[in-house]
């Protein structure tokens, strides 16, 4: 045991807490927020981290939104991702700490390997390095980039990424003037930190299956969510056969008061009631979803009540017993 978190030793390796084949795991979105709120306390949604951790939820979720607009339709205040990932490390035990995803063409590759080793090491390799490629041109342009070049700069900065996060670790230096020295990251790493693609990143899925642990995605209505799976698995039959890649999905839920209460579909999920919950993620385990990180954010019920009756009623069917 670390002082700061579980370290992670042989062959257990975050990301088969969380991504296992013929089973599904349960995590959560942050910031948890009840209806209408956009200002997170957010020693409060410290608090709520860390009590998810010891009710058993497999992963803690953490966005990338640097910049807020007006005409952007998520108006929550979020923290830097790598602020809140490093003091959610030393809040919590065993829980996965995931980016959902960090923005991969908007930062430098190096910065970003640097920050994921840190978060790793400060977790006791705790933490999945979730990528993705941002979609709002406006953004793109007060960082000076193009989004009609974010398809290679997602794979020429995934490369750079991976090869520093390694193990060991190589830096892919952008410029390499005669007489510079190899450069590699340090603290040490016992095990490469894993990769994640959040989104397609303008990516194919054969790419994604060749060169990313698994995929995450938005929940979809269920016809086409088995129909993204079909697809998926194909793509790693054909980049990575005989190997387990996982697929995930984030999905909004507005939990019911009544447990029996069937599902309606929201905008990127459902509200159910809790034991309705049950065969709701039951039916996806069974068409091949690996991982659900539910989103309460504008939960009518306040979210740390969701999350005791989630844990209580919904759990068990797929964790088994909570942590002592």
């Amino acid at each position: 045991m670390t002082t700061l978190g579980r370290a992670v030793t042989g062959a257990e390796a975050i990301e088969t807490t969380v991504f296992r084949q013929d089973a599904l795991s349960v995590g959560l979105v942050l910031p948890l927020l009840g209806k209408g709120e956009i200002a997170p306390d957010f020693q409060a949604q410290l608090d709520l981290a860390a009590r998810a951790d010891a009710l058993g939820y497999r992963a803690l979720w953490v966005r990338d939104v640097p910049l807020n607009s007006a005409g952007y339709p998520d108006p929550v205040g979020h923290l830097d991702p790598w602020v809140l990932l490093g003091a959610l490390a030393t809040r919590t035990r065993r829980i996965a700490l995931a980016s959902g995803a960090i923005v991969l063409t908007l930062r430098h590759p190096l910065h970003i390997a640097k920050a994921a080793i840190s978060v790793s090491a400060l977790s006791g390799q705790r933490f999945i390095l979730g990528l993705g490629s941002g979609d709002r041109p406006p953004e793109y342009a007060a960082f000076g980039r193009d989004t009609e070049a974010r398809r290679d700069l997602f794979r020429d900065h995934w490369e750079t990424v991976g090869a520093s996060v390694g193990v060991p670790s190589r830096v892919m230096p952008d410029l390499q003037p005669e007489g510079a020295p190899d450069f590699y990251l340090l603290p040490h790493q016992p095990r490469a930190v894993p990769l994640l693609a959040v989104g397609s990143g303008g990516q194919s899925v054969d790419w994604i299956a060749r060169h990313a642990i698994g995929w995450m995605t938005y929940h979809r209505d269920p016809d086409t969510q088995r129909e993204r799976h079909r697809m998926w698995r194909i793509a790693v039959e054909r980049g990575a056969p005989e190997q387990f890649r996982g697929f995930g999905v984030a999905m909004r839920l507005d939990l019911s008061e009544r447990p029996d209460e069937a599902p309606s579909p929201l905008n990127l999920g459902y509200r159910t009631g809790a034991r309705a919950l049950v065969d709701l993620l039951s039916e996806m385990r069974e068409a091949g979803t690996h991982h659900v990180a539910l989103n309460v954010t504008d939960s009518t019920r306040p979210p740390g009540e969701v999350l005791e009756e989630v844990a209580e009623t919904v759990l068990p069917h797929f964790h088994g017993a909570a942590p002592a």
